[in-house]
């Protein structure tokens, strides 16, 4: 009976917090694709595409902010990489506009068509 005493052997084991990287990406995707479902209805189909690429950028800006906050090395580095992730997605939803589509939406709206 010597070993009944297993702290020694064992030691403790120094858990790292729990890291929310995949729950802010996934969480910002699904707050995107809820606004999407939003604008859908209050905007004309031609004004969707880019009002989505303005929402992603300025959900990688507020994400990339938060960031500059966190005082954590590696979390830091990790919502940069998801702030990095929606930069592309948005900029990659940016391309997908026709440029016919930026000209209506900034033509004035008493110039005929």
């Amino acid at each position: 009976m010597a070993l009944t005493n297993h702290g020694r052997i064992i030691g403790k084991r120094t858990q790292k917090p729990p890291d929310r990287t995949t729950q802010l990406f996934a969480g910002a995707l699904f707050a995107a694709l809820i606004a999407t479902l939003g604008l859908r209805s209050m905007l004309p189909i031609d004004a969707l595409a880019p009002a989505i690429a303005t929402l992603l950028l300025a959900v990688a800006a507020a994400t990339a902010g938060l960031a500059l906050f966190c005082r954590r090395n590696q979390a830091r580095s990790l919502w940069l990489d998801v702030a990095g992730v929606l930069t592309f997605v948005g900029i990659t939803v940016s391309i997908l506009i026709e440029p016919d589509q930026m000209v209506r939406l900034l033509a004035l709206s008493d110039q005929p068509e």
